[in-house]
């Protein structure tokens, strides 16, 4: 079984889901695709098993982490963690948690984000919302991070700055009465850092778990 994700998990990395088909694995293992149904019953279950085996290293850099004072901090290190693995892997954030039947180090992991929360002054709901936006933070800035450029970026016909750059100039046509927001953060929006941008909105996610503790 230990191949089998290895090898699935080389094929979504090399060139996404649509590129992990029975055939194409059982090729990469020298067998034939009926040998592969000995480990799962479907691609839907090779995915989540797939995402499961990344998990359990990224799980194992979480754990890993020093302990600090501050459980918020250490969310904190667990959330940058998670983020840094799904953008080095787009397609992982589509499958963490889909199927916990299935996915146990996902789970894991998700109780080691929560269990951060067990150490502040929270109801349980407060603890569920505050876990789930995290991972929200998390997965939703670091898929968007992984999409595949503009072509014209793709092929080196211009940059990710001057990309940006087309947009930042038509934002300042723009008529500043009826879009004053646009125009006031236009100049942070031309050239900015996207990791920079996901920690400002996680950092902004734990100050308000912070207040609302009374940490």
């Amino acid at each position: 079984m230990e191949s089998v994700l290895a090898e699935a998990v080389a094929l979504l990395d090399e060139a996404g889901v649509p590129a992990l088909t029975f055939r194409a694995l059982a090729q990469r293992l020298g067998g034939g695709v009926a040998s592969i149904y000995w480990y799962v019953a479907s691609k839907d279950e090779l995915l989540d098993r797939a995402t499961d085996h990344v998990i359990g290293t990224v799980l194992a850099d979480v754990e890993g982490l020093p302990v600090s004072g501050d459980p918020i901090d250490d969310l904190r290190a667990m959330a940058v963690t998670l983020f840094d693995a799904i953008v080095d892997r787009p397609w992982l954030g589509a499958y963490f948690m889909r199927n916990i039947d299935v996915q146990s180090n996902s789970l894991r992991l998700y109780e080691r984000l929560g269990q951060q929360t067990l150490r502040l002054d929270l109801s349980a709901r407060q603890r569920f919302h505050a876990v789930s936006a995290v991972v929200g933070v998390v997965i939703g800035s670091a898929m968007d991070m992984g999409q595949e450029p503009p072509q014209e970026v793709l092929d080196g016909a211009v940059d990710r700055d001057e990309f940006l750059g087309r947009y930042a100039r038509a934002w300042r046509e723009l008529d500043p009465g009826d879009f004053p927001y646009v125009h006031e953060i236009v100049d942070e929006f031309d050239g900015h850092d996207d990791v920079d941008q996901f920690r400002s909105a996680l950092d902004l996610t734990l100050t308000g778990l912070r207040l609302q503790a009374g940490a």
